[in-house]
């Protein structure tokens, strides 16, 4: 029997707790031993709690205690996040996550600890929440060499831009009903802005390219600048926006944004709504693969954590590979010679747009129309549009 910890008790916590307690036969089947909770570590009271006597406030008896071989990090953010994940790891015990934060920013450091002292560090829940689609990656397609990933990575900026799109909803007016229905934190500038996609595309391109992709050098933007102009336009083009996490990888370099993209409606991606997540991977031998479902919630999330409870459980002599290492030299590209096809949406007359480009016209309504170009670098789209003059947005097109 394998003692394990939970570190924090918020939703997702406690969807650990009820997995190991409810489907306890089936995870002991899967590990080759049953899996017991003996501390679960919050500094909140749980008197009413039918275990209460799990409940501790203290780290260190987690620490200090060599029964307990196997710990879940679910407390989120990066402090003390990391300091107790640290401890543990130097203690000699797994540690599983579903904190993309820690994982973006420490993964690196905490991989190399847990190789030293020879136990695991897992995060499958880091990364679009139930969806199984680290271990894949790093295992099912380890005979591809990854090109490229585009991922919906949050459901919440998928669920704004669904309901602008489907009901016509201002952002501003989408957001208040993702936070009406618990889709939206009060303050959701991790979402909106893109840093929560960032951190996870961050994690999944250092893992397929097997070096540390550094989440701070990825250019991020978010989509609170979309309007329903954009909306129109997208539509008219025959396709949607979305948030994408993106990265390139090649000849031993790194490419990776976070921003709003438009999608025709006949790629894979389009057809993801509402709060689910879904990662269209590229290999080189397997060609595309797409991984779909649920990026959040409580039990999803908490079943990639006891997922990778079992698998620390299977693989507690011998230390599962996974992860990434420091990079010898700079690996990132700042996409300077990158080239993307744009959609562009302005007040031009047509004509000053067929003067200045060879392209066709999508949308002419009410003095603006927006029109897409031919591929070009992101400082190529900024002579256009200063030449243009009258430029309202510029999305770069997923092809």
């Amino acid at each position: 029997m394998a003692k394990v910890a939970i570190m924090g008790f918020g939703t997702v916590g406690s969807g650990v707790y009820e997995i190991i307690k409810d489907n306890a036969s089936r995870v002991a089947e899967n590990a080759g031993e049953a899996l017991e909770t003996k501390y679960i570590l919050d500094i909140r009271d749980f008197d009413d709690h039918p275990d209460k006597h799990l409940f501790t406030k203290d780290v260190n008896d987690i620490i200090n205690d060599s029964e307990v071989s196997i710990v879940a990090e679910v407390m989120g953010g990066l402090h003390p996040a990391y300091e107790f994940t640290k401890s543990m790891l130097m203690a000699g015990k797994s540690v599983v996550t579903s904190n993309k934060e820690l994982v973006a920013t420490y993964g690196t450091e905490l991989l190399g600890i847990a190789e030293e002292k020879n136990v695991n560090y897992l995060f499958e829940a880091s990364v679009g929440g139930g969806i199984p689609v680290l271990r894949p990656l790093s295992r099912c397609l380890a005979a591809n060499n990854i090109t490229r990933i585009a991922g919906i990575l949050n459901g919440t900026t998928n669920y704004i831009l669904y309901e602008m799109f489907t009901n016509n909803k201002s952002f501003n007016d989408a957001l208040a009903d993702a936070q009406a229905n618990g889709y939206a934190e009060r303050n959701p500038a991790a979402d909106i802005e893109g840093h929560d996609a960032c951190r996870k595309i961050a994690i999944l391109a250092s893992l397929a390219s097997g070096v540390e992709v550094d989440a701070e050098r990825i250019s991020t933007e978010g989509i609170v600048d979309i309007t329903l102009d954009d909306v129109k336009c997208a539509e008219a083009a025959g396709g949607v926006i979305k948030l994408i996490g993106y990265a390139d990888i090649a000849d031993g370099k790194v490419y990776s944004h976070v921003a709003p993209m438009f999608i025709k409606n006949d790629n894979m991606l389009s057809g993801i709504n509402g709060v689910f997540n879904g990662i269209l991977i590229t290999g080189d031998a397997v060609g595309d693969v797409m991984f779909y479902g649920a990026g959040a919630g409580k039990l999803p999330t908490a079943s990639a954590v006891v997922a990778d409870m079992v698998d620390s459980a299977i693989h507690s002599s011998r230390r599962k590979l996974i992860g990434w290492k420091k990079p010898e030299t700079d690996i990132m590209d700042d996409g300077a010679e990158k080239s993307f096809r744009y959609l562009i949406r302005c007040k031009n007359t047509e004509q000053e747009i067929m003067a200045l480009t060879n392209t066709g016209i999508v949308y002419n309504e009410n003095g603006t129309v927006a029109f897409t170009t031919e591929a070009m670098t992101a400082k190529e789209c900024t002579t256009l549009s200063d030449k243009l003059g009258k430029v309202e947005s510029a999305i770069r097109i997923l092809d």
